[in-house]
């Protein structure tokens, strides 16, 4: 289930063997191992489709963590603090069926990661976010109020009797835990039941359609959910994205954000002093043209790390 971290996918392009101003990631990424400076951010993949599956979607984003680093490896290096080590943590692989435990162990790592510094989940489904929420409540304590932010044109909020699945995790969670709150952006009129809307009522859900995304209301809601908790923990699912800029997801979606004011919004949440951790779902090489969707992804990984509170 767990995979360790290979050194071999890091490679690309280098301008200079010595002097870091030259540097771009493959040169700067450590494989996990002791000692780990404080400070450090840790990459860990989820390899898993299990929960898309069981949502009836298009399986494929299983192979996205090892095309996410293959992209990321080549984008210039621009953080120059010696605290800002990037360390690859290596994939938790959800094996068959076993997805509840996939995400525990998930969970365990992403709680070891935190204890070093913060931490980026290459997923994935959207399934991974049950799981790096895991990890941080395990990391931060049962009392810590932990503001769940997500960027997404679904709610995930389904019904979890028969299974969980990809869509089912943001109400597992706030069913379980009455210290965790749910704020999403992005969200479609049409892409969701008015059953699904009725249930972010009863559970209070702060939530703002994709056509709402410019107005000040939402610039000003965001920045107050932010202040008004310990801690924050960040996820993208990139079918918010408009199907012509990132085709390559589970389910396209046509009148979908643009990548810049994804971007916008991802600098917003990044920045705040509480933000330990982001992860990126539900990029589907399988169905994606020319790496489009993927090297898209590496581009928010790289502008979550820049714009990281040191």
């Amino acid at each position: 289930m767990y995979k360790k971290a290979d050194s071999s996918v890091w490679q690309g392009r280098i301008d200079h063997e010595t002097d870091d101003t030259y540097f771009r990631y493959h040169q700067i990424v450590q494989i996990a191992s002791e000692p780990i400076n404080k400070g450090s951010i840790g990459l860990i993949g989820f390899s898993c489709d299990e929960g898309v599956r069981r949502n009836n979607g298009n399986i494929g984003a299983k192979d996205a963590p090892l095309a996410l680093r293959k992209q990321l490896a080549s984008i210039p290096w621009r953080k120059q603090s010696s605290n800002n080590s990037l360390i690859d943590f290596g994939d938790i692989v959800c094996e068959g069926n076993e997805l509840e435990s996939a995400q525990q162990e998930l969970g365990n790592q992403i709680s070891t990661i935190l204890t070093y510094g913060k931490a980026i989940v290459l997923g994935g489904g959207h399934e991974t976010l049950y799981g790096q929420y895991l990890g941080v409540r395990k990391a931060v304590g049962p009392n810590a109020s932990i503001g769940l932010l997500n960027i997404d044109a679904h709610f995930d909020m389904r019904s979890y009797e028969a299974q969980t699945s990809s869509g089912t995790m943001f109400k597992q969670i706030l069913d379980e835990d009455p210290n965790a709150y749910y704020f999403v952006c992005g969200i479609q009129k049409y892409g969701n039941t008015t059953a699904l809307f009725n249930t972010a009522d009863q559970y209070n859900v702060r939530y703002y359609l994709d056509e709402e995304l410019d107005s000040t209301t939402f610039t000003t809601a965001l920045k107050e959910f932010m202040d008004a908790h310990d801690i924050l923990l960040v996820t993208l699912c990139m079918d918010v994205l408009n199907a012509a800029e990132a085709p390559g997801v589970s389910a396209p979606s046509p009148f979908g954000l643009s990548a810049l004011k994804v971007r916008e919004v991802l600098r917003q949440m990044a920045a705040h002093k509480n933000t330990v951790s982001f992860s990126i779902c539900e990029v589907n090489p399988l169905l994606d043209v020319n790496n489009q969707t993927v090297k898209l992804g590496a581009y928010f990984i790289n502008e979550v790390i820049m714009n990281s509170i040191d």
